[in-house]
């Protein structure tokens, strides 16, 4: 699968956890951003190297390469990445990809979501990239970071971050 995009098509990134807020993010996305043509990218950072280590010595550097959505639904592939994918998220996929018609595939890296959302904004490269905000206190995202954050001051193209509530 080629990182080449056509005229008209865009590369729309979402950054993926599985938690209330990310599939917020991923709705409005579909909702709201995805248009036919499109190539969807589900970006998950796994901070965890508790997995095979081969294979993440092997993607460790520029993370996994593009899943296609009806690998990314196979439990017995996504254990090779070290994720996940629930239910939720592979209906929303799936609903977006029949629908819409876009292309969805999943991009999983290894190391600090920040860094890594970041460098995936360029390599892949996206035209846009929505993330959720969990709507930590000032207090809490200051002593533990927030990821929104970082990636909407570094990130080199537009950036939604959607609020758990707002969808």
């Amino acid at each position: 699968m080629s990182n080449i995009v056509k005229m008209g098509e865009r590369n729309v990134g979402v950054a993926m956890d599985f938690s209330a807020c990310s599939k917020a993010a991923l709705r409005w996305a579909a909702t709201n951003l995805a248009r036919r043509g499109d190539r969807l990218v589900l970006v998950h950072v796994n901070p965890s190297y508790q997995i095979e280590q081969g294979v993440v010595h092997l993607w460790e550097q520029d993370g996994s390469p593009l899943i296609p959505l009806y690998e990314f639904s196979d439990p017995l592939i996504t254990k090779r990445y070290g994720v996940s994918p629930d239910n939720e998220t592979l209906d929303i996929l799936a609903q977006v990809a029949n629908q819409r018609q876009v292309e969805v595939v999943a991009k999983v890296y290894w190391g600090d979501p920040m860094k890594k959302i970041c460098e995936g904004i360029e390599k892949i490269p996206f035209h846009c990239l929505v993330v959720g905000s969990r709507g930590l206190s000032k207090v809490k995202r200051a002593l533990l970071g927030s990821v929104s954050s970082y990636v909407v001051n570094h990130a080199t193209c537009p950036v939604t971050v959607v609020k758990e509530s707002a969808f």
